[in-house]
């Protein structure tokens, strides 16, 4: 397949908001594609380099190289070529990518080379993708979405699902099944904006605790235990601790759900980036442990010795995860077995507060009879966490590509110190509607004090009010810390810079 083509679809792909569109662009590519292609246009599809980062700077892709006139690269031609720059290491490595970078960006015609561009940046973003991709595949291969859906899930990705059913035929699915060491998707949760309104989305339920841990799926089929993040990345060895607390339980093969996280003395949670320093640590994984134990907390189980468990519902998973998990390693919860009885609701209230008290980052409430449907952000389990705002003043935005090319995109968000001067905290371009994005153009350029085409830096007088999840210490930023899953709410324009929050009122809020 030409990459022209695939760069097309992604253009047409991101310039329409309708699904049924989106589905319908990608089933026709997908019936194009030979099984050689697909592992890889899905990930180009979305967003993401199957090598990972290659080292390629936007110093190097904002020099300009001529188009080619006419598309000859290939899509697995490509994928070869970036697989070879990101293998360059050693003296001169820089010269050489820059060198067969241009090379490649020579080779692609004018679309082909923003198609890329983007991809290497990051900036490939075409919105909710990946279950667009999964009901096209369906379409494109004849099979039955709901069964395409749960292969995927039980695969683990979409890429060994449409290389077997475009190759195959919708019978290939019957070949992916739950299997103790191989990762499944992760269920996800919706949001809710409090617990009342959770129980009364989903009647009877369970409310849990909500850890602020890394998330791990746990498998064990007899001696040897295996543990995978939520991308499905093997920590095993990482996190000795993990496998010594399971091979008591009293069964062979099982497949558990749950949350790594470092606590301290007090068995409070310690900063989320000690436990995510912890589990990113491959060397010297004894003194690391030493350092930062780690416990898990299990909240589902999904297999137990050969019988799978994801069709049942909620209650009878969790029956089945207490007779297998010791309290302590499970996770805290109440139940709501009426959502109209007040002593129950009331209950659940006070079990939240305590979960904040106890320093954890809110509760999921999850649906009585709910399925787990691995893979899927699914209606039946709901989050609920408490919101972060500050008003912080807009530094600088980058201009944006896919959807948002010609607007000013990701914003560079800043504290005010006490001489007057702002501290960035940080990045987004989360949470801003199509209107947003145009009238803020409008203003940053406005108070634009320079454009070298990728970053408009501008004066220090806007002030927008962000939303985040936490913050964590950085050594990249000036106060020390940076916001994590900072999403725009509105903009202040009733409030002046100088009103914006402080860099002491955001050091105050760590925990």
């Amino acid at each position: 397949m030409l990459l022209a083509r695939l760069a097309h679809v992604s253009l047409e792909v991101a310039a329409t908001s309708a699904r049924t569109r989106k589905t319908a662009l990608l089933a026709e590519l997908f019936r194009e594609a030979g099984p050689d292609d697909v592992p890889v246009v899905i990930p180009y599809l979305a967003g993401r380099l199957p090598q990972g980062r290659l080292g390629i700077g936007w110093s190097t892709l904002r020099v300009p190289v001529t188009p080619a006139q006419e598309p000859t690269l290939t899509v697995v031609g490509t994928h070869t070529e970036l697989t070879a720059i990101g293998a360059l290491t050693g003296p001169g490595s820089q010269s050489a990518r820059k060198e067969r970078l241009a090379g490649l960006l020579g080779a692609a015609t004018a679309d082909e080379q923003y198609f890329l561009r983007g991809l290497l940046t990051g900036e490939v973003r075409q919105g909710a993708l990946d279950a667009v991709a999964v009901d096209a595949l369906a379409d494109a291969a004849g099979a039955a979405r709901p069964e395409v859906r749960r292969a995927v899930m039980l695969a683990g990705s979409l890429a060994p699902v449409a290389r077997a059913v475009l190759a195959e035929g919708p019978g290939a699915l019957a070949s992916f099944r739950l299997t103790v060491g191989r990762p499944v998707q992760p269920m996800l949760a919706h949001t809710a904006r409090s617990v009342a309104e959770a129980i009364d989305r989903l009647g009877p339920c369970a409310v849990e605790e909500k850890l602020d841990g890394i998330r791990v799926q746990v498998h064990r089929d007899g001696p040897h235990v295996r543990v995978y993040t939520r991308t499905l990345d093997d920590i095993s060895d990482r996190l000795p601790e993990l496998a010594a607390a399971v091979t008591g339980f009293p069964a062979h093969r099982f497949i558990l759900d749950g949350e790594a996280i470092a606590l301290g003395p007090d068995g409070r949670p310690r900063p989320f980036q000690e436990t995510a320093g912890r589990v990113g640590s491959r060397r010297d994984v004894v003194t690391a442990a030493d350092a930062v134990p780690v416990v898990p907390v299990f909240f589902d189980v999904l297999s137990v010795d050969g019988r799978e468990l994801l069709d049942l519902p909620l209650t009878e998973r969790h029956r089945e995860l207490a007779g297998l998990v010791p309290e302590p390693m499970r996770v805290r919860r109440v139940t709501v077995e009426n959502s109209g009885n007040d002593a129950q609701r009331a209950a659940a209230l006070e079990f939240a507060e305590a979960t904040l008290a106890r320093g954890h980052e809110g509760v999921v409430v999850k649906g009585a009879e709910a399925a787990y449907n691995a893979g899927r952000r699914g209606a039946s389990w709901l989050k609920v966490k408490p919101v972060h705002t500050l008003d912080l003043v807009v530094l600088a935005a980058e201009w944006g590509h896919g959807r948002r090319t010609g607007k000013l995109s990701n914003l560079h968000l800043g504290a005010r110190r006490e001489d007057g001067t702002f501290a960035m905290l940080g990045k987004t371009f989360k949470g801003l509607t199509d209107t947003m994005l145009s009238w803020q153009t409008e203003r940053l350029r406005e108070l634009s004090t320079g454009d070298d085409g990728h970053v408009v830096t501008v004066r220090p007088e806007l002030v927008v009010e962000i939303a985040y999840d936490g913050l964590q210490t950085s050594t990249r930023y000036p106060a020390g810390v940076t916001l994590r899953f900072a999403r725009v709410l509105r903009y202040r324009e009733d409030k002046r810079a100088d009103e914006a929050d402080t860099v002491g009122t955001v050091l105050s809020r760590r925990t």
